[in-house]
């Protein structure tokens, strides 16, 4: 089939006439699927049940150096799982703060202390008249809602293949000090799936901010979320860059184990320099007496160790490839040659991005809700939830089955064409 720019009006009329048709009989499908966040399916679950058993109430939960897991204590974490995810993390367990479950909440956290108390010592950013915080478009969409929240100015930068265009945030970070942060997903991106070159790592540690309280909230959600075994993305690791480059007190930097064991009852982390870590337990004192040691002892024993991790992330691998395949396989097969879209091929995490033609995002996913599947908002992939071309789709496939991925995939596919005729059409007319 040629491409859609190129069918004369009555071609490109017929075709959407024909293609009316086929959605009708999709909506006649009653297709209910929800495939609007990225959510672990049953079967990735499944993998991590014998956790459940590791502990009972026989189980010594007594740590190796004699804690008592059951009590107080240990405000920045059991040794064990502060090692466990040093390894996942590539840091220093010295360096590393076990929290809950969650490294959203953790981050949504960290944004509210230094909006009270400030930065190691800095004005408290509530008592500014102006923060802002730059946010590489497209990206996470609840990394925006966090700064929307606290009311800090949110300016878009473009992700390109290697990560944040490095030329704008150098300039913006080193001649505005109202700029305090910079939200990154550098592995696996959330939702292009693009891995931060050696490159931008090294720059985003060699900035020279003109904020002294300017930090990097390095979200390192996908860092073991691996889809092949022989196709992997490798991420230099920033703490140790930042070191090298003296700039230590830079990066705050996240993860969890919510994609690894059980999103609901999973742990979390931050890795930072010892200054901060001096500034985040000065706080957390005030907050916890400590964690869940429990949960992270019961971790440490499922795992044994990061090789127990890494094994159980292959499993992960098994499920979610092919899903991963199917969407680009029915993308290319649907699409390919038509001009009307274009999509990532991620190596790993948990999202493909597919941009339409402009104007089309809202219409795609609008289609697709009728047709009984909810996609992610258009237009969540950018701050307050403006994309400025209506372009930005993004699919999250691993929480279907693979048959009802298919039968959605089809969908979407059938949508974006209707979507992409009408526009084309509606420009023609109005030309």
């Amino acid at each position: 089939m040629k491409p859609y720019l190129e069918m004369t009006t009555e071609e490109l009329t017929q075709e959407l006439d024909t293609l009316r048709k086929e959605y009708k009989k999709v909506q006649a499908m009653d297709m209910q699927l929800n495939m609007s966040r990225g959510i672990p399916c049953i079967d990735q679950l499944d993998l991590s049940m014998h956790m459940m058993d590791v502990l009972d109430s026989s189980s010594d939960l007594t740590c190796e150096d004699g804690t008592d897991c059951r009590n107080y204590g240990q405000l920045t974490g059991i040794e064990e799982a502060r090692e466990l995810l040093g390894d996942m993390m590539e840091n220093n367990p010295k360096d590393i703060i076990i929290y809950g479950n969650s490294s959203l909440n953790v981050m949504f956290d960290t944004i509210s202390r230094v909006w009270t108390h400030g930065v190691m010592g800095n004005t408290p950013w509530c008592k500014l008249p102006e923060v802002k915080f730059l946010c590489p478009v497209p990206g996470y969409d609840r990394h925006f809602a966090i700064t929307q929240y606290f009311g800090i100015k949110m300016i878009p930068v473009p992700m390109t293949p290697t990560g944040p265009d490095m030329d704008i945030v150098e300039k913006l970070v080193s001649e505005d000090e109202t700029i305090k942060g910079i939200w990154c997903v550098p592995k696996y991106s959330n939702p292009s799936g693009i891995s931060y070159s050696d490159e931008t790592v090294r720059r985003f540690a060699r900035l020279k901010p003109a904020a002294p309280d300017f930090r990097i909230f390095w979200d390192n959600a996908y860092g073991m979320h691996h889809l092949y075994d022989d196709r992997q993305d490798y991420l230099i690791e920033i703490l140790a860059e930042c070191k090298r480059a003296g700039n230590p007190d830079l990066v705050y930097k996240f993860a969890s184990t919510s994609k690894i064991t059980f999103p609901g009852s999973g742990i979390a982390a931050v890795a930072t320099s010892p200054n901060n870590m001096v500034d985040f337990v000065n706080t957390l004192k005030f907050q916890t007496i400590g964690h869940d040691k429990v949960n992270q002892l019961r971790h440490v024993r499922f795992f044994g160790d990061i090789h127990g991790m890494v094994e159980h992330m292959r499993k992960h691998a098994a499920i979610i490839r092919p899903k991963f395949e199917m969407v680009e396989n029915t993308l290319e097969e649907n699409l390919e040659g038509l001009g009307i879209g274009t999509w990532t091929k991620p190596r790993g995490g948990y999202f493909i991005l597919f941009d339409s033609l402009p104007g089309c995002a809202k219409e795609i996913v609008a289609l697709m809700k009728k047709a009984g599947v909810i996609m992610t908002p258009a237009g969540a992939t950018w701050p307050y939830g403006k994309d400025p071309n209506d372009s930005n789709i993004r699919i999250a496939p691993t929480y279907p089955t693979l048959n009802e991925l298919k039968s959605a995939m089809e969908t979407f596919t059938l949508c974006v064409r209707i979507a992409s005729a009408k526009k084309i059409l509606a420009d023609r007319t109005a030309q």
